[in-house]
């Protein structure tokens, strides 16, 4: 995760509801990726190590466990750095610029001069940051599949060139769940329409209770369709009793229940589902020490390994003294 904004509800279901399951299972790594933070927001890092603690304490508050996977900071573990820049002699540019993300965010961005060497150049740090670990898998959404192939393509280039040193890694793609923002879009931090983990009960109610349902359901007699609706989205992530949403379901179509009311239920399921996150993470909160000590010590465990896949990359290369 970027350290670039707090994470949001589509963060949790699409991304770390899936970690937490993989943790008990998997040896992973869970990194909070500071260096890529400077590929967009160079121009002003007065807030990366804010949102570097706030995501921390996102991933412990949602389950992530110190005690079984490595979390850890990028910055700390400088192996990343190197071993992107033997990466990179190996990118050509044309093959940078057909990312499909690159000329996406080009386009989308107005306000940031985005023609920087990083920028092109962040695709070859993600395969560092993937590599420098010889994981077997990397569990990303489909939207992250072309890094991921692009990881595969200059890790088999390495092993062709100087011997088979770098693991290459499958994607694991997980079941995506759609989350729509408070405005219909998909949820996300730059269309300001996101609900954030960190925001408390009583900002989410007033995130809640304007959004748009159904726009032909214009009156409370109107019958209505849950598949038009993002409140219906909603139900089908936090509502697991299956009754309950029947009779949301039936009673929007036949006009039994409104649209306030189907809402005030859907609040109720969120606190319910969302309170142990919450609490945790008021608990967190109050201990900076600790979510700094989490970082450290994963950056230790990081760069142990790290500096064990540098040593082989660097014989594999003949760089260095012998």
């Amino acid at each position: 995760m970027r350290p670039t904004a707090k994470l949001h509800l589509g963060n949790y279901f699409s991304v770390l509801k899936n970690w937490v399951k993989l943790q008990e299972d998997n040896e992973c790594y869970f990194c909070v990726v500071d260096w890529h933070a400077l590929t967009s927001d160079y121009a002003d890092t007065s807030l990366i190590r804010y949102y570097t603690r706030e995501i921390t304490i996102d991933y412990l508050s949602c389950g992530l466990d110190p005690e079984k996977s490595v979390i850890f900071l990028q910055s700390q573990v400088k192996e990343h750095a190197e071993l992107f820049l033997l990466l990179g002699m190996l990118a050509t540019v044309g093959r940078l610029e057909r990312v499909p993300t690159y000329k996406e965010v080009r386009a989308e961005i107005k306000d940031k001069d985005l023609s920087t060497f990083g920028f092109l150049g962040y695709p070859v740090l993600m395969a560092a940051d993937i590599l420098m670990y010889k994981a077997d898998a990397v569990p990303v959404g489909k939207d992250q599949e072309y890094h991921i192939e692009f990881t595969r393509e200059i890790a088999r280039k390495f092993n062709a060139l100087y011997g088979n040193v770098l693991a290459v890694p499958r994607a694991l793609f997980a079941p995506i769940a759609k989350v729509p923002g408070i405005d219909g879009r998909k949820m996300s931090k730059s269309y300001g329409n996101a609900i954030f983990l960190s925001d408390t009960f009583d900002e989410v109610r007033k995130k809640i209770m304007p959004m748009v349902t159904d726009t032909n359901r214009k009156r409370r007699t109107d019958p209505g369709d849950p598949d038009k609706c993002p409140i219906w989205l909603y139900h089908l992530l936090f509502n697991d009793d299956e009754e309950s949403r029947n009779m949301i379901a039936n009673g929007c179509r036949k006009a039994k229940i409104g649209c306030v009311d189907c809402k005030k239920i859907l609040l109720q399921k969120i606190k319910e589902k969302m309170e142990p996150i919450w609490e945790k993470r008021a608990k967190l909160e109050q201990d900076q020490n600790y979510i700094l000590d989490v970082l450290k010590t994963g950056s230790q465990k990081a760069r142990e390994t790290a500096r064990k896949t540098m040593e082989s990359v660097n014989e594999a290369v003949r760089i260095g003294l012998r």
